[in-house]
């Protein structure tokens, strides 16, 4: 069937391995369906509810999710690169090692996501919902997080070199042994960080809030930080700056 083909799915279908390609889902009611390793390539998705859907190993290269639900969905080593998820909902979504290269995820909802070991490199997560996500061990390379919401966000060991992160909130995020180098930290708000053992090497901070920040051993050679505030952080060589 070609895109223009409309399918009729009961909530709760088993989908597993079905070939779905190209196929037009939109405003789909596929609740609690099993869907694992199916072919979703190229699929629209627009505001299709999928929420508690398994999704595991299938293949959503460039699928059109734009304002899906999938609030709890499986998506474990899902392939999605290319995928338009803007305004998205994926609170308390698994995405362990989902592949995420290039995605749009523009206004996403990624509440207590998980995304352990996701590749995220190139995409978009301008003013996206981060708030208490697992992201530990993420491949995010030149990722766009300008104005994100990553209060409480796991980053631990991430890859954030290159990344803009400009005015982003990371409000006691975890960004212990996270590699930050090049990365832009602009007018952040890293009040009570945890940066322990970090690259922040030629890291733009200028303007960031690391008030109670702790940077014990990080590293920051050619790092820039004027006017940043740095009331009570605890600097790399164990210090606490008055």
């Amino acid at each position: 069937m070609g895109r223009e083909d409309k399918y009729t799915i009961e909530p709760g279908a088993n989908l597993s391995r079905a070939n779905l390609k190209g196929a037009d889902l939109t405003d789909a009611d596929l609740t609690g369906a099993n869907l694992t390793y199916a072919n979703l390539r190229r699929a629209n998705l627009t505001d299709t509810d999928l929420t508690d859907t398994d999704l595991t190993g299938a293949n959503l290269r460039r699928a059109n999710l734009n304002c899906a639900y999938l609030c709890g969905a499986n998506l474990t080593g899902v392939n999605l690169s290319g995928a338009n998820l803007t305004g998205a909902n994926l609170l308390f979504a698994n995405l362990t090692g989902a592949d995420l290269r290039g995605v749009d995820l523009t206004g996403a909802n990624l509440l207590f996501a998980n995304l352990t070991g996701a590749d995220l490199r190139g995409a978009n997560l301008t003013g996206a919902d981060l708030d208490g996500a697992d992201l530990a061990d993420a491949d995010l390379t030149g990722v766009d997080l300008t104005g994100a919401n990553l209060l409480f966000a796991n980053l631990t060991g991430a890859d954030l070199r290159g990344a803009n992160l400009f005015g982003a909130n990371l409000f006691e995020a975890n960004l212990s042994a996270a590699d930050l180098s090049g990365a832009n930290l602009y007018r952040a708000n890293l009040y009570r960080a945890n940066l322990k053992g970090a690259t922040l090497t030629s890291a733009k901070l200028r303007g960031a809030n690391l008030d109670n920040a702790d940077m014990t051993g990080a590293i920051r050679m050619g790092i820039k930080m004027g006017g940043a505030s740095l009331t009570g952080t605890i600097m790399p060589d164990g210090s606490v700056h008055k």
